[in-house]
């Protein structure tokens, strides 16, 4: 939940080493969950958003 707790998630991806480094996702817990990415779904399941 430490995630879901903070003000602000930056996610990078979409994958590691050549294929990361992008901005897949911003904003609040409550945007993010609303993306279909790693975090996103994570954020979600923890939240129930």
């Amino acid at each position: 939940m430490v995630i879901a707790g903070a003000d602000w998630i930056v996610e990078l991806g979409p994958g590691g080493g050549e294929a990361g480094g992008r901005v897949v996702a911003a904003g609040t817990a409550r945007e993010v969950a609303k993306r279909a990415t790693a975090t996103g779904r994570v954020v979600k399941e923890q939240t129930g958003r």
